[in-house]
């Protein structure tokens, strides 16, 4: 840049570098200090390229938090104007925030002072009126004019129609649009969607028809001027036009345009190439590009002719020739669910379906259905698991624990009647511990028993797998999975059972069947806040899970255990026994992959209880198996745990503290001298006791170790702590008083 004696100065560094367009003069002062400033500006712009920032745009930073009410939105209340552009929910057991800003991947130059937490393409300022990055509009006194903003810059070109169908099916354009359109969606004999866009020719990516209100509309526009150079542009080539694939923040020079790599000042008229006039207005580069016209020969038969290729001369045929099939000339065919073809004057012209770009929430997943073009997202499958003792997780992800011993009504189709599944608990020999035994499963006229050690009954008749079976005109499988570790159970309306012979079970269920389900598993209506509904409709609390699962008892006395159940205390042991046994769901070389994407905290709370009162010596591997099986399910491949953690797969045996002392995986083992050192000094205790109560003639029921409080801060003892529990937790009609002699009646 170099200033002139007659006080002009002569522009060669703002020139674009593709620009084919005469220097131009400009008068005024020569400001050496306002150019260099804005070199520099501009410079800096182009080097920095803009990185997501924490909290800003599209990530967050900090510690993941957990999270109960599986599914729902979560509010997150500190800095609210930064968690504006973010949506939470709980998922999986922890609250995921996903990112609801625009996306800003193809904008070359972001607006930094926008006022708010997302990352802005820069708008366009045209006539007066502000426009956003990506809008498109119309000249009202002429619709065939239309006009788009892309990062500061607007093109305006006119749009060129194209007509699908016969003169007698075309019907004028609409109030306030540029092209004819076609009664009723249909192109080469294909049917269109509502709201769906197709590219007329997979030659010209740029002629577009679109289905609305059964009337399709057919019309080409050339492509928007980019504000990036032509080296920073991309071109896939199933689209119509390039993208600038990199983003760069934009630092305001007021009165200037910035363009390439080139800022111009107001009123300056520029050519970014030889077919696009343009020109600096109020910082908007407004550009003219003529649309190209519509071509109905192959690409081979085109040439280029200044800005635009029209057909050569070629022979015209009266047939098309394709894989050896001849078709005549306006003949249609098929070629797939995306893709329908029309033979016009011996040129094969495709038309494809477009895609919409989709993003799935929490609850769905992307599928390609049988016999449609486009991925859609469909909610996934409800799945509720029970496993250790025992421990249940609904279908719309609710967890509690649950430990009575007779048989219960775990999932059933209210509604429909098509199906229910019942579950049958036993004690163990445990007083207030108990683990699935036995599955139940009543489709239409199939009666399917799945037991112990993976036995299985069809209508009372033990079988051999692999099985197939009809239930009400619907196929049933039952088979055992390749690894050998569990039975599958698959029917044709979409319901599985999964089952380890061992107290694992899970059950899915397609979407069809929400709010159609009641029973231990929950409704299945996307809420777990009401999983907890009773058999009489009342929704429960968390410290209320008794009078729940009762509620969905069935089968009369001898379908329990026990005879009664002791629900005086909740089961508690030493923190050291269970952080000894729990420990390997914490180390990241065993389940560290999955701890990002599921919450283990739930599935160690169900560890620390089971070891409690474990008759079987290795409980706590039933909540590894149960957090590794929800891993696999999202996707998750671990390591071989089941080895790493001496917790083999199959029916359950007896293991000792030595099966697992030892092992790295597991915690501090000396909890064992400690409980052996307190069990010797609670028998002593014990015994003098005895023998001064027996001195006094009293029968005292104390005993040591209870350091629980009432409100006014006095020691409860076992008594006290058995009736707090038993008015808490337990219906008063168990609690009334039976003969010795007489067989307890069921629990309601």
């Amino acid at each position: 840049m170099c200033c002139q004696s007659s006080g002009q100065w002569k522009n060669s560094a703002q020139q674009p570098q593709e620009s084919a367009a005469p220097r131009r003069h400009f008068h005024g002062v020569c400001q050496w200090t306002q150019v260099l400033i804005l070199t520099v500006i501009l410079l800096t712009v182009l080097q920095m390229q803009t990185v997501a920032a924490i909290g800003v745009g599209d990530s967050l930073s900090g510690v993941r938090q957990s999270c109960s009410n599986e599914g729902e939105e979560v509010q997150l209340k500190n800095q609210p104007q930064i968690f504006t552009c973010f949506k939470c929910e709980c998922q999986n057991g922890f609250v995921n925030c996903r990112d609801t800003c625009p996306p800003v991947n193809d904008c070359y130059i972001l607006d930094k002072s926008n006022g708010t937490c997302c990352r802005r393409c820069k708008g366009c300022t045209f006539r007066g009126m502000s426009y956003e990055s990506g809008s498109e509009w119309s000249d009202p006194a002429d619709p065939c004019k239309t006009y788009k903003c892309v990062a500061t810059v607007v093109t305006e070109t006119v749009q060129k129609c194209y007509s699908q169908c016969d003169n007698n099916q075309l019907q004028p354009p609409r109030p306030g649009e540029c092209c004819p359109t076609c009664q009723g969606c249909k192109i080469n004999g294909q049917t269109v969607a509502e709201g769906q866009e197709v590219d007329a020719s997979i030659d010209d990516r740029c002629l577009v028809c679109q289905c609305r209100g059964n009337q399709l509309t057919c019309s080409k526009k050339t492509c928007p001027v980019l504000p990036c150079p032509m080296t920073k542009q991309i071109k896939r080539p199933d689209e119509c036009c390039p993208r600038c694939p990199q983003n760069h923040s934009f630092l305001p020079v007021p009165g200037k345009c910035l363009f390439n790599k080139s800022v111009y000042p107001e009123k300056t008229e520029f050519m970014p190439d030889r077919c696009t006039n343009c020109t600096c207005l109020n910082g908007t580069s407004v550009c003219q590009r003529h649309t190209c016209p519509i071509l109905e020969c192959a690409p081979e038969f085109q040439e280029l002719d200044g800005c635009c290729p029209r057909c050569a001369v070629a022979e015209v045929r009266s047939e098309c020739s394709l894989d050896g099939v001849i078709y005549q000339n306006n003949e249609t065919w098929d070629m797939g669910p995306c893709r329908s073809c029309r033979c016009n004057g011996g040129t094969i012209r495709c038309a494809q379906v477009r895609c919409p770009a989709v993003k799935c929430r929490a609850n769905e997943e992307l599928k390609q259905p049988a016999g449609e073009c486009c991925k859609r997202c469909v909610e996934t499958a409800g799945t509720c698991t029970v496993f250790g003792d025992p421990h249940f997780r609904t279908f719309d992800g609710k967890f509690f624990s649950f430990q009575g011993s007779c048989k219960y009504l775990l999932a059933s189709d209210c509604l429909g009647k098509t199906f229910h599944i019942r579950l049958t608990n036993e004690g163990r020999g445990t007083r207030r511990s108990s683990w699935a035994k036995t599955v139940t499963l009543n489709l239409r006229n199939l009666k399917v028993n799945l037991g112990q050690r993976m036995r299985v009954k069809v209508n009372g008749t033990r079988v051999t797998l692999p099985y197939v079976g009809v239930a009400g005109g619907q196929n049933v499988t039952i088979e055992r999975l390749a690894d050998g570790g569990a039975v599958m159970l698959r029917s044709e309306m979409g319901l599985t059972l999964e089952w380890n012979g061992a107290g694992f079970l899970q059950v899915s269920v397609p979407a069809k069947f929400k709010q159609r389900l009641c029973g231990l598993c929950g409704n299945f209506n996307g809420s777990s806040r009401d999983d907890l509904t009773g058999k009489d409709g009342r929704n429960r609390g968390d410290d209320e899970v008794w009078h729940f699962a009762n509620s969905w008892k069935v089968g009369g006395p001898k379908s329990c255990s026990r005879k009664r159940e002791f629900l005086a205390a909740t089961p508690t042991c030493d923190k050291r026994k269970s952080n000894f046994y729990c420990h390997p769901l914490s180390v990241p070389a065993l389940f560290g992959e999955c701890h990002e994407r599921l919450n283990p905290e739930n599935y160690k709370a169900a560890c620390r209880m089971d070891v409690c009162e474990c008759p079987s010596g290795d409980c706590h591997c039933d909540s590894f198996a149960a957090y590794a099986h929800e891993c696999r399910r999202l996707g998750i491949q671990l390591p071989d745990w089941r080895n790493a953690t001496n917790c083999p797969g199959g029916w359950r045996h007896n293991a000792t503290l030595s099966s697992f002392k030892g092992n790295q995986f597991y915690g501090d083992p000396s909890f064992n001298r400690f409980h052996k050192g307190r069990r010797q000094k609670n028998h002593q205790l014990r015994l003098q006791l005895q023998e001064q109560r027996s001195k006094q003639g009293q029968k005292g029921r104390h005993k040591p170790g209870q350091n629980q409080l009432d409100k006014q801060g006095h020691r409860l003892d076992k008594d006290q702590l058995d009736k707090e529990f038993f008015r808490k937790h337990v219906p008063s009609s168990i609690l009334y008083p039976r003969a010795p002699d007489r067989t307890p009646p069921p629990l309601h």
